[in-house]
C-alpha cells in the first residue's frame, strides 16, 4: 500500500457499516498514517470510543461543546490538520444535512469549515439510495466538490440485495492510493496549464463584429479546478467580465489573433484546454469608420482564423503533454467530435451539446461527452459546469499519468 505518512480525518456516521471504519483505521495506521476520528452521536450506537482510541492511538472527538477537546484542537484547526476527510458510512440523513449546509454538530461544522477534499462513502438500503431525494442530494454534493466512492451492489444487513452496500476498507485504500498519487504528480512535476475561454470578436467596423453566445463559464470553471490542485494556470479569456482570482493568471483578449498570440506567449505548458468559442472566420478587411446603413454593402469577404487547438495538437515545438479541444455541436455530437479529435490531434475532446436551451451557452449547466484518442467516452448528462470541470480535470490527470511514464 502506497498511502503512507498522511493525515486522515475519519468521521464515523450512524449505520451498521460503521464497524468497517475500525478496519480502515487499522490499515491506515499499519502504514504509518496519522488518523484522527470524529464519532457522531449516531455512530456511537455502533462503535465505541474505546475501540477507536486503541486503534487510532489518538483522542476521539465527539462534542463540539467539549471544553477539554476545544482546548486541545478546535473544529477549524482539526479541518486544517487533515490531508483528506473521510465520512463513513455516509447515511442518507447525513447527505441531506451536508446538501443544506448545516453545521449543527462537530462533524458537520468541521466539514463546512474545511478547505480540504471530503470523501463520502455512502451506505444505505437500496431503496433509500435510488430515491429521487437522495440522488438529488448526490448531485448537489458533487457540484459542491464532494468526492464519492460507492456504494457497491451486494447483500445488505437488512437482507435485501442491490446498490447501497458500503465500499470495503480495501476499496477505500485503493481509492486513496490513486487520489494521493495524482496529487503527488501535480506537486512533484510543477505542472503548468493554459485554458482559453469565452468568445472572440472579429470586427467589421469600429462598431459591429462577428461573435457568438459563449459565456466563458465552462473554461473559467476548468481553470479554477486546475488551480485548486496546485497547477499554475493561465486563463486566456475573450471579452467577458469574469471574476479575477489571484491564484489564476488572467489574460484578456478580443480577437482570435490576439488569443493565438497569448497562447504562443504562454508556452511551454504541460496542459492546454481550448474551451474558447473562437470565431472560425474574420473579415478580410475591417472598415476604419462605421459603415452607414445607406452605403451599398453587398457582401463581406471572410477569411479563416487560425485553429488554436489544432496548432497546439500538431506543433512539434512545445506541444503540451495534454491538449484538450472542445466541439460545440447541435447534431451528430459524437461523430463530429471524433472527427475533430483526429483532425486537431488532441488527446481529449469535449463534445458540448448546445442544442438544448437549459444547458450550454449562457447557462450554468452543460451536457458533454469527453472522448479520448482511444475512443473511450465519458458522458455527463445535464449537470453543473463546475462538476463538468472537475470531471475533465480528473480525466486529464488520468491521461497525463498514462502518457508520461515518469509520473508512475
Amino acid at each position: 500500500m502506497r498511502v503512507k505518512h498522511r493525515k486522515i480525518l475519519i468521521i464515523i456516521g450512524g449505520g451498521i457499516a460503521a464497524y468497517k471504519s475500525l478496519d480502515l483505521i487499522r490499515l491506515l495506521k499499519k502504514n504509518y498514517n496519522e488518523v484522527k476520528v470524529i464519532l457522531t452521536k449516531s455512530g456511537k450506537e455502533f462503535v465505541t470510543p474505546l475501540s477507536i482510541n486503541v486503534l487510532s492511538k489518538s483522542k476521539v472527538f465527539e462534542d463540539i461543546f467539549d471544553k477539554n477537546t476545544e482546548a486541545e484542537i478546535d473544529h477549524i484547526s482539526l479541518s486544517r490538520w487533515a490531508d483528506l476527510i473521510i465520512v463513513m458510512p455516509t447515511t442518507a440523513n447525513f447527505m441531506t444535512k451536508l446538501s443544506a449546509g448545516k453545521a449543527e454538530d462537530l462533524a458537520t461544522t468541521v466539514i463546512l469549515a474545511s478547505n480540504k477534499d471530503i470523501l463520502l462513502v455512502p451506505a444505505m438500503n437500496v431503496r433509500m439510495w435510488v430515491h429521487k431525494a437522495t440522488q438529488k442530494n448526490v448531485k448537489i454534493l458533487q457540484d459542491y466538490g464532494y468526492l464519492f466512492i460507492g456504494p457497491e451492489k451486494g447483500e445488505m444487513a437488512c437482507g435485501e440485495y442491490g446498490e447501497g452496500k458500503m465500499s470495503s476498507p480495501r476499496q477505500i485504500i485503493s481509492y486513496l492510493e490513486k487520489y494521493f498519487n495524482k496529487r503527488n504528480l501535480v506537486k512533484d512535476k510543477n505542472l503548468k496549464a493554459i485554458v482559453t475561454t469565452g468568445p472572440t470578436r472579429e470586427y467589421i467596423d469600429p462598431v459591429r463584429f462577428i461573435s457568438n453566445e459563449s459565456s466563458g463559464k465552462q473554461g473559467y470553471e476548468i481553470a479554477q479546478a486546475l488551480s485548486r490542485l496546485g497547477i499554475k494556470t493561465t486563463l486566456i479569456s475573450g471579452a467577458l467580465n469574469l471574476l479575477e482570482k489571484k491564484e489564476i493568471k488572467m489574460k484578456k483578449i478580443v480577437t482570435a489573433d490576439e488569443m493565438f498570440l497569448e497562447v504562443k506567449k504562454s508556452l511551454p505548458v504541460d496542459i492546454a484546454v481550448c474551451a474558447a468559442a473562437v470565431s472560425d472566420f474574420k473579415p478580410l478587411k475591417k472598415s476604419k469608420s462605421k459603415i452607414k446603413k445607406d452605403q451599398k454593402l453587398k457582401s463581406i469577404d471572410l477569411e479563416k482564423n487560425v485553429d488554436i487547438a489544432e496548432y497546439l495538437g500538431k506543433t512539434n515545438k512545445h506541444r503540451p503533454k495534454i491538449v484538450v479541444g472542445f466541439a460545440a455541436e447541435t447534431e451528430n455530437l459524437k461523430k463530429n467530435a471524433m472527427y475533430k479529435l483526429k483532425q486537431k490531434n488532441c488527446d481529449l475532446i469535449v463534445a458540448n451539446d448546445i442544442s438544448k436551451k437549459d444547458s450550454g451557452f449562457n447557462s450554468d449547466y452543460n451536457r458533454v461527452s469527453v472522448i479520448d484518442s482511444s475512443g473511450n467516452i465519458k458522458t455527463l448528462k445535464r449537470t453543473k459546469k463546475s462538476l463538468v470541470a472537475n470531471t475533465i480535470v480528473e480525466l486529464i490527470l488520468d491521461k497525463l499519468s498514462i502518457n508520461d511514464r515518469s509520473f508512475n
